[in-house]
């Protein structure tokens, strides 16, 4: 396997410097919690923001030096283990000041005995979507393999952190406007990939896909869409999207969040124009159409970046829904928002909910087999006073001291300055504290 691209070899200055704002442990009023660390490596409360924008910077200096970083962006080729990622990337239009907008987008095909299939189909998509978008940086993966899976074989996930990665740092890419799209075998993709990396996007788009029985429990914060023909009966597609598009309905009735549009195009087959921004007819209601054959229509702009752009990504939501048995194990990076835990966690479900007048974390914990940790910084909590955590009936008051530590080795595993935290507090399979 390959040897990852980031590592701490280069931090010891950073280190050096960032001790300087060391400080002890927090007072315990109550006796609390305490949550500490090495005196050296302890920040103060007040330096979180120096702190983090100086371990970014370290980071993406030594990332951008990274041999392996400069061959890959310049080859538009990035390989994990025996499967590589072939992409385009074409730059439009002005920089916005938070940085482009990043759009991946996956081809139709799958399954060849031969490339050729892929590789036309390829070709298409990098300009399919990309041809009435104003602004962006428009991405065409080519699937890994010649497979039915061929853009979520087990590399695809690490392959798909790198690439992102690779916008953040080298086309100015807004990580908070990186979005997912894809067609046929490409919609395929964008289930798996989107239910398993939800926190690397701010939406999603998924056009004459099938998805092969994965759960949506992760979608909770990622807005999708969702589109088929009326006809388009192989595998069941039509009414396999409208089922899903059902399950979300009942989804976001029952937690809230889950924010999606069904379209179900109106006599139309596999194919439909969604690369256009002329409004096409739909099914008025996919569910009523699904439920009791109701073909009343309404004529609705179904192109995916003009729904996918109505939403920017909030890196740290109030509520973080976490289906652990939808992962990618392949993955480095096993945070999921501000969750964390090890990919033999692989099964159950975490509910985490933030509040802040009381400077409180709540966390719901059930059917899990495995430990797994809270990730926390300035944004989530005040370091300088109590944090309260509430877990499964239990609560605890926390005195917790931030941490370089954590800091370094968080925003070198998610390369993310959305996804940078100081404390990270523990808990075995039934949610107890582990300290």
């Amino acid at each position: 396997m390959l040897k990852p691209v980031f590592t701490l070899r280069k931090l010891l200055p950073v280190l050096l410097v960032l001790t300087l704002l060391a400080l002890p442990a927090l007072a315990t009023g109550n006796d609390p919690v305490v949550i500490g660390c090495d005196e050296q490596y302890a920040l103060d409360p007040g330096q979180l923001p120096q702190a983090r924008a100086s371990v970014w910077n370290d980071y993406c200096l030594n990332a951008l030096s990274d041999p392996v970083l400069q061959e890959e962006t310049q080859a538009s080729v990035i390989t994990f283990g025996d499967a590589t990622m072939r992409y385009s990337v074409s730059v439009i239009g002005d920089k916005p000041q938070n940085g482009y907008p990043l759009y991946i987008a996956l081809h139709g095909g799958g399954s060849s005995d031969t490339p050729d299939v892929n590789d036309e189909q390829w070709e298409i998509m990098q300009s399919y979507y990309s041809d009435n978008l104003e602004c962006g940086v428009y991405v065409a993966v080519r699937g890994v393999r010649d497979t039915w899976d061929t853009h979520f074989n087990p590399e695809s996930y690490p392959l798909y952190d790198r690439l992102i990665r690779y916008m953040i740092l080298t086309e100015d890419v807004d990580p908070n406007r990186v979005y997912l799209m894809g067609f046929s075998a490409g919609g395929d993709g964008v289930y798996a990939v989107g239910t398993r990396m939800a926190d690397c996007f701010a939406a999603a788009n998924m056009s004459s896909g099938h998805p092969n029985g994965v759960s949506v429990l992760n979608l909770y914060n990622l807005p999708i869409q969702l589109q088929a023909g009326e006809f388009d009966e192989a595998y069941d597609r039509n009414t396999v999207t409208a089922d899903y598009g059902m399950e979300l309905d009942a989804l976001q009735q029952h937690f809230g969040g889950f924010v999606h549009r069904t379209l179900i195009h109106y006599d139309c087959g596999h194919n439909y124009d969604d690369f256009g921004t002329e409004p096409l007819p739909v099914m008025s209601d996919p569910a009523q159409w699904r439920l009791s054959g109701d073909r009343s229509i309404e004529y609705v702009d179904s192109y995916p970046p003009d729904y996918m752009n109505d939403f920017v990504r909030d890196p740290l939501p109030p509520r973080v829904i976490w289906d652990l048995s939808t992962r990618a194990d392949s993955r480095e990076i096993e945070s999921f928002y501000y969750l964390s835990a090890p990919y033999s966690t692989d099964s159950g479900t975490l509910i985490a909910e933030i509040d802040d007048t009381e400077n409180a974390v709540r966390i719901e914990v059930t059917d899990l087999n495995g430990p797994f940790s809270l990730l926390l910084n300035e944004d989530i909590v005040d370091f300088t006073r109590p944090v309260l955590l509430e877990i499964d009936g239990m609560t605890y008051e926390l005195s917790i001291t931030p941490d370089l530590n954590v800091l370094v080795e968080t925003t070198f595993n998610r390369g993310d300055p959305n996804y940078q935290f100081e404390a990270e507090i523990h808990f075995d399979a039934e949610g107890n504290l582990v300290l």
